[in-house]
């Protein structure tokens, strides 16, 4: 199982969650995606939606080899559909979370001047507005915890090339994958937090309706990041489905009995 972050986060957003599934026997792997989180950027230029996809690629094909339930939050869900379409033969069931797969891409943002969009970049870190969405992002959170999930949602932001990853990022385009919804066949559990404000869970009904072979779940009392405000909900909802299918295919693959009258 492969543990994809949210935008302008890390493989820190799964620290609650990420012990659960481990304790349950799953292989559990959370990683960055190229100019995300914590990946060096030192010798690399380009961090757009082909970038990130080859750069996946490369690592499953590597330590990998072999396929995998694939996990992402929020536009981390649009960077999963985007994979399982293109390299489907990597992916065998996908698990999004309040998954951001509407969007047109970055939109009007990538029309910017460097400068201005270096400047916008630079309010993205900013504390007073990472706490604003913090506090969005979630049901209900004490301010403690919310101070807690800002500080460690900003450590990548300290690395020296993180402006310029999200700068490429930003005026390549971003990810648009709306159209390749009704490409997935993997199996795959939609999450939703009943009580998100950022994305509408009507979008949950809508996906639910367009992917081909999926389940949907609503965690209740729950804002945008089930997996950091409910992590023994999500990992309970991810276990069930990792159960379910795995039930099935040992089904599928047991002999049947030829009866002779």
């Amino acid at each position: 199982m492969i543990m994809l972050s949210s935008l302008s986060s890390s493989c820190l957003e799964w620290r609650y969650t990420f012990p659960l599934l481990e304790e349950a026997g799953l292989e559990t792997w959370a990683i960055d995606i190229l100019g995300w989180g914590f990946s060096n950027l030192e010798r690399i230029k380009s961090c757009d939606v082909a970038s990130k996809r080859e750069h996946f690629y490369q690592l499953w094909k590597s330590y990998i080899k072999r396929p995998m339930t694939l996990v992402g939050p929020s536009l981390g869900a649009a960077v999963a559909v985007d994979f399982a379409v293109n390299h489907p033969e990597a992916v065998e069931n996908l698990v999004l979370i309040d998954a951001s797969v509407y969007a047109e891409g970055t939109g009007n943002l990538a029309k910017l001047p460097r400068a201005v969009a270096y400047a916008g970049v630079s309010i993205l870190k900013s504390f007073p507005l990472r706490l604003y969405t913090t506090f969005l992002a979630f049901k209900g959170v004490s301010f403690d915890t919310g101070l807690d999930w800002v500080n460690i949602g900003k450590l990548h932001c300290l690395y020296p090339w993180w402006e310029d990853a999200t700068v490429s990022f930003m005026i390549s385009g971003g990810y648009n994958v709306s159209r390749q919804i009704d490409q997935v066949m993997q199996k795959t559990l939609i999450i939703w937090g009943e009580d998100d404000q950022i994305i509408s869970n009507k979008l949950a009904v809508r996906l639910h309706f367009e992917l081909p072979n999926s389940n949907i779940r609503q965690i209740p009392d729950c804002g945008h990041l089930p997996h950091v405000e409910k992590p023994d909900s999500a990992a309970r909802l991810i276990l069930e489905f990792m159960q379910n299918h795995s039930c099935q295919k040992k089904a599928q693959l047991a002999p049947t009995e030829e009866v002779v009258y």
